[in-house]
């Protein structure tokens, strides 16, 4: 499988009304490719702990002691884990990975180790023994550099004071860049990280050696400076196409008053939002589609421009995430993990408290085949009635989506309420109880969807006709 389409987003806590760190990404893979949703308990083992990836082989020993955190895994473990996405107990967030590329001058001289640590591994090995999120991009740094890396990528880390973006450049050089906190970051399938400053420890880390690598390899293609991106990322005719698109839109929708190309290299990547933003923006972001521009595939542009760039939310979404840090908040009520399963432009982001100890029973079910019990089957149920009829259909989808995020909001605004009354296990029930609550409205509203759209959907196929009925 190529783990290769997601698009991601960060944003500091000065450039939110109230105060949160957000990180965020939709995984993209295959069209019909279950994920589920679990929570890990804290563990400590009585003997050493081993990591065996199922996919490549792998393996590193592990800390005796993971602290509890919730993970999107895949239905099978045939090829890895790929739990992507998720909170520990700590506070800290993570989203691994989204795949970029590197270019064949750094392969040369660093090649990927076909047995190095991957995406499908990173949260597994990471999440459960950090504690804020530099600790993570620490952690995650050693481990490439120790055993390499078998792909590119970026990870993105938050805690409540700030966000992280991590990328791999070759077989075992990396280099994160703190998100300033009045900015904000989306980065689709590139590497995105530009000029490094090296004296700079508040705002980047990076591999040990990294600038005598690129010296003794020749790799820099500027007499000054150092533009991570320009150094191990690419820049062809694909990315024109299927990468930069997807960052002008979202700069366009966050920072309209700056004009730009969505062909071009330049953009930058960290810029300014013209206001401040929510996590109702960043969930608008993943789940778009080049809406109000000639290039929406659902749109009004002519056949090619509608088919000319590859959109945020798209088919091969398999879930959602938006991960938001409240400031000032017990860590178990501070996150929420935004969950939409499927495609995001057609489900609902449903909110999990970070101090949740469980999951609905529906978020551990589905696997290839459709399974009318699984929450990501039922979700996705509605992105295939929809693409069917999508004009008809769309109005009647728009207005549940509507009725859920306010449910949604009312639910968050009810849960903090009596949260900050509660302490220990009363507010780790009470935050299990709210998630499943959340979880059964959106699924029970899209299956009342779902019959409604097979009912519209029984008179718009080919072989109908507009009969007399008296005949």
């Amino acid at each position: 499988m190529n783990y290769s389409a997601c698009t991601s987003i960060l944003i500091g806590p000065q450039a939110t009304m109230d105060g949160s760190v957000i990180i965020g990404r939709n995984e993209d893979a295959k069209a019909a490719w279950p994920k589920h949703f679990v929570v890990h308990p804290a563990q400590t083992a009585p003997t050493p702990q081993t990591f065996t990836s199922t996919d490549n082989g792998f393996t590193m020993p592990l800390p005796d002691h993971a602290a509890k955190y919730t993970a999107t895994p895949e239905w099978t473990t045939k090829f890895g884990l790929f739990e992507e996405d998720g909170f520990n107990e700590y506070g800290v967030a993570m989203s691994a990975t989204e795949s970029t590329y590197s270019n064949e001058r750094v392969l040369g001289a660093d090649p990927l180790v076909k047995d190095g640590i991957g995406e499908e591994a990173m949260v597994t090995v990471v999440l459960p023994y950090i504690h804020t999120a530099r600790e993570g991009v620490t952690r995650l740094g050693q481990l490439i550099e120790h055993y390499g890396t078998c792909e590119s990528n970026g990870i993105l880390f938050a805690d409540q004071t700030e966000a992280w973006y991590l990328e791999t450049g070759a077989g075992h050089y990396w280099v994160a860049q703190r998100i300033p906190a009045n900015g904000y970051a989306v980065v689709a399938n590139q590497m995105a990280i530009q000029a490094i400053d090296f004296n700079d420890a508040d705002n980047f880390m990076f591999a040990r050696h990294l600038q005598e690598f690129v010296a003794t390899n020749h790799l820099n293609p500027h007499s000054h400076g150092f533009i991570w991106r320009d150094i191990f990322g690419t820049q062809d005719q694909s990315d024109l196409y299927y990468n930069t698109p997807r960052v002008w839109y979202g700069q366009k929708t966050l920072t309209p008053s700056v004009n730009a190309e969505p062909q071009s290299f330049d953009l930058p990547f960290i810029q300014y939002a013209d206001r401040l933003l929510s996590v109702d923006d960043a969930q608008a972001y993943l789940s778009s589609h080049y809406e109000e521009t000639p290039f929406d595939p659902v749109g009004n542009g002519t056949p090619a421009e509608k088919h000319r760039f590859r959109p945020i939310s798209l088919a091969k979404t398999q879930e959602s995430h938006v991960l938001q840090l409240r400031p000032n908040m017990d860590p178990a009520l501070a996150g929420i993990q935004w969950l939409a399963m499927g495609v995001a432009a057609q489900s609902v982001y449903v909110p999990f408290y970070a101090g949740i100890t469980s999951t609905p029973a529906a978020y551990h079910l589905g696997k290839e085949t459709y399974d009318a019990d699984s929450a990501y089957w039922v979700y996705k149920l509605i992105s295939v009635l929809t693409d069917a009829h999508y004009h008809e259909a769309w109005p009647t989808v728009s207005a549940v989506q509507k009725d859920l995020r306010i449910a949604f909001k009312q639910s968050v605004q009810q849960t903090d309420r009596v949260g900050q009354r509660l302490h220990g296990s009363e507010l780790s029930d009470y935050l299990t109880q709210q998630g499943a609550t959340n979880a059964a409205l959106g699924i029970q509203r899209y299956r009342d969807l779902a019959a409604t759209l097979i009912t519209q959907a029984t008179d718009l196929g080919p072989l109908n006709y507009h009969q007399d009925l008296n005949l």
